[in-house]
């Protein structure tokens, strides 16, 4: 991209970090019975992720394009079935991508509910219109109609016995309605719960049932009998119960073969019952921030996998028997912040969004890390020259120190806190891992030291992480600070703050150098030029400027956004939903990279300067190449190819070989070129039976392509001969079906049409005038003067 910048642009930057809660769907995920596909609902889509690698191996997507409310997986993982707000139901064959079946689910309401039975024949259908309905997805028809239920049937479940026959639901009145396939009947209703029962569970001989709702009770059902046996308290609301296996798990605190089950709610941690005496037997240590209350909890017995599903839309896989954390994935990432590369060689990428964890994905596979310590949003990141440490900095007024080690797994070695407003903006040092400096509401700046035994530490410090404490804190703006940065050479500061000012300083005393003033709005970044002493800044005014650090005079201003410039950088960089490349010499922006549909937050480059990452309010990280070198050698070997094939062609005609030029000239796709070939071929004696031969032994591409051209020419006089010529011999020789099933003929024949009749129209009225003067040079021909008599 050679020496320039880029500016990352948005609309109002004020609500960066203003936490937008994700509306909760508990059942959108769901794993098949062996554990390699994870199935989750995006919209109006259904991804289906590869477990191993993390990649989306297949999107489901109907015509409508309508919102998916509810679907299921059947037992055999054979069958997938899905429910859309316009009041389908579609049957996938999901290995293959396709549908089996589309039909209406009759339904009055969206379908808010789904389930199989146990031999995947059957599937219940529960709607927001308190109808029950099922259907035979073999024989397709629907099989019973269940009325009853007061308001949304938001959950449906097949017993475990497919002899039984029985079916059960919950709606809005908090109680479990039982119903007989066989009688066609409601059996009994089951009251124990006080608010919505979020899921029901089996024991594996089908006589006891366990309960869960958001009332803080699970409740024990005598299947024989259907009544509640017991009524456990867990203290938390719960979204999910799981039956585990009637066996020893030491790990789980399971000693015995009696009933035990495992429950997910709102206070984000698995914890597992012993159903007989109501006691919890293990718990999970409870990770720190909010957002990690659990809405959805499911068993792959098969593979020995549990999901667990949470607010901010993580998805985490366990081992079952031991609850041991296996992968993670990253499911929703809302807006996203700030995004760094790390690891000497880019290998990873961090990235911070609208949550108090941050996300390290490794760039080859995707795999993802869920990173827990800091207790409110993460607003910042910044990460140190050999790329093993980084920083961040968040709303809970602290910053924390993070190392990644060679195996790729990253632990905070370090935290700091002391400002008294959210801390909006952190830089490393650039020369080597000694300090950093953290930006804050609080309109100060603080420099924080590391210790020198910090870099070498392992990720897992016994005595966790190190506290940190600031070294010197300066007043620097009148209001918010936005953004820091420090000088290649670890000895300038330079602050860019709401007050539309930047301003220089010494490090590390932080005595002020001098101000930099011009911008007509705040200022949302300041970057120092890794090569120039000059500094660019980037405002909400919607420029970028570039400023001398001897003088602080104003060198450049680049104006090309229509919205604030949230970031920029002296290298290849972007942003207001744009990225734009200037360059420096011209001002001239060279490149406008459109891919996100926001405001970009964060704008980071590769050590080469050969990739950059751009992070944005939709949810977005988007990473770049940069391919300038491939694109001048692809010009310079287009160019070189050009020269080679017009010597060649220069040839070919200089040899009469017409058939080969004329070839080559269409595969070039110049219709000049063409048009010279034919001229030469009419300009040869016998030129009518050589370009008859030539353009009639053409294969039928070429020839679509030289009626095309032949609209190009018959448009100038001085060319129409040429394509009149082209036109008639393959009127002549080309039956009607032949042209007719030509590609555009339609489009061609339109254009050829009134250009032809004008050059005849021309043709008609030069025949006229030759016509007149014919007749006028009659008309003045002398009269024959009569001979001479002979002399005498």
């Amino acid at each position: 991209t050679g020496q320039g910048f880029a500016g990352v642009g948005g609309n109002d930057m004020s609500s960066r970090g203003c936490k937008v809660s994700p509306g909760l769907r508990p059942f959108c995920h769901q794993l098949d019975q062996t554990g390699q596909h994870l199935f989750c609902v995006c919209g109006t889509r259904v991804n289906i992720l590869d477990v191993a690698s993390g990649a989306v191996l297949r999107s489901l997507e109907q015509e409508d394009q309508e919102d998916i409310t509810a679907f299921d997986l059947s037992p055999d993982d054979e069958v997938l079935v899905t429910a859309t707000r316009a009041l389908l139901l579609a049957q996938w064959a999901w290995r293959e991508g396709s549908i089996v079946r589309l039909w209406k689910a009759i339904h009055t309401a969206p379908v808010a509910a789904m389930a199989f039975d146990p031999t995947s024949t059957l599937l219940a259908t529960g709607g927001c219109d308190g109808a029950v309905r099922v259907w035979d997805v073999v024989r397709h028809y629907g099989t019973h109609h269940f009325r009853g239920s007061p308001g949304v049937v938001h959950l449906v479940a097949f017993h475990p016995d497919p002899a039984r026959l029985l079916l059960f639901s919950s709606a809005a009145d908090a109680s479990i309605r039982v119903w007989s396939l066989q009688d066609r009947s409601c059996l009994a209703v089951l009251t124990a719960h006080y608010s919505a029962v979020t899921s029901v569970t089996f024991s594996a001989d089908g006589y006891t049932m366990i309960s869960s709702g958001r009332d803080k009770i699970c409740t024990v059902w005598d299947l024989q009998s259907l009544q509640a046996t017991k009524t456990v308290p867990v203290f938390e609301s719960v979204e999910a119960a799981v039956l585990l296996p009637e066996e020893p798990a030491p790990e789980l605190g399971v000693k015995s073969t009696g009933l035990h089950f495992l429950t997910a709610g709102d206070q984000g941690i698995l914890r597992v019952w012993e159903a007989a005496s109501g006691q919890c037997v293990h718990a999970q240590p409870r990770l720190p921030g909010p957002g990690q209350e659990l809405t959805h909890c499911a068993l792959a017995r098969a593979a020995g996998l549990l999901l667990s599903v949470t607010a901010d839309h993580n998805l985490l896989l366990y081992e079952a028997r031991s609850l041991q954390l296996q992968k993670q994935f990253a499911g929703y990432s809302e807006e996203v912040l700030d995004v760094r590369f790390l690891g000497p060689e880019n290998s990873h990428v961090v990235v911070a969004s609208n949550s108090p964890c941050l996300k390290v994905f490794e760039l080859q596979t995707s795999a993802c890390q869920i990173l827990h310590g800091h207790t409110d949003i993460v607003l910042a990141l910044d990460v140190f020259r050999k790329g093993w440490l980084f920083a961040s900095c968040a709303k809970d007024q602290s910053i924390r120190i993070w190392r990644i080690n060679k195996a790729g797994l990253v632990a905070c070695v370090a935290q700091g806190s002391g400002h008294t407003h959210s801390v909006g903006t952190i830089c490393c040092s650039r020369l080597k891992e000694s300090f950093l400096v953290t930006g804050s509401q609080d309109c100060t700046v603080k420099l924080w030291p590391l210790p020198e035994a910090l870099p070498s530490r392992s990720t897992a410090p016994d005595s966790g992480p190190v506290l940190l404490q600031a070294q010197a804190t300066q007043r620097c703006h009148d209001k918010d600070i936005n953004s820091v940065a420090i000088a290649p050479n670890d000895k300038l500061l330079a602050t860019g703050s709401q007050d539309r000012t930047a301003k220089l300083w010494a490090l590390p005393q932080c005595q002020l150098l001098g101000i930099f003033s011009g911008h007509r709005r705040g200022l949302w970044c300041v970057q120092f030029s890794p090569m120039d002493q000059v500094l660019a800044t980037a405002s909400a005014d919607g420029t970028v400027k570039l400023w001398a650090l001897q003088d602080f005079s104003c060198l450049k201003t680049f104006e090309g956004h229509d919205a604030s410039v949230g970031a920029s950088r002296c290298r290849p960089s972007g942003s207001d939903g744009l990225v734009k490349l200037w360059t420096i010499k011209s001002n001239e922006c060279v490149r406008t990279l459109d891919a996100h549909e926001d405001k970009v937050w964060g704008l980071h480059c590769s050590r080469l300067d050969d990739r950059a990452l751009t992070a944005a309010s939709d949810s977005r990280v988007i990473l770049w190449k940069d391919v300038t070198e491939e694109e001048q050698a692809e010009e310079e070997a287009r160019r070189e190819e050009e020269v080679v094939r017009q010597q060649e062609l220069d040839n070919l005609l200089h040899e009469k070989r017409y058939l080969r030029a004329l070839g080559l000239a269409i595969s070039l796709d110049r219709p000049h070129t063409v048009l010279t070939v034919i001229q030469a071929i009419r300009r040869d004696p016998e030129s009518c039976e050589k370009l008859e031969a030539t353009v009639l032994q053409l294969r039928r591409d070429q020839k679509e392509a030289l009626l095309r051209f032949c609209v190009t020419w018959n448009t100038n006089s001085r060319h129409c001969h040429e394509a009149q010529a082209v036109l008639g011999m393959l009127l002549r020789h080309e039956a009607p079906e032949e042209l007719l099933a030509y590609d555009g003929v339609r489009a061609s024949l339109e254009a050829l049409l009134p250009y032809t009749e004008r050059h005849f129209q021309r043709l008609s009225r030069t025949l006229q005038a030759a016509a007149f003067l014919d007749f006028l040079w009659h008309s003045m021909k002398l009269p024959t003067l009569p001979a001479a008599p002979p002399a005498l």
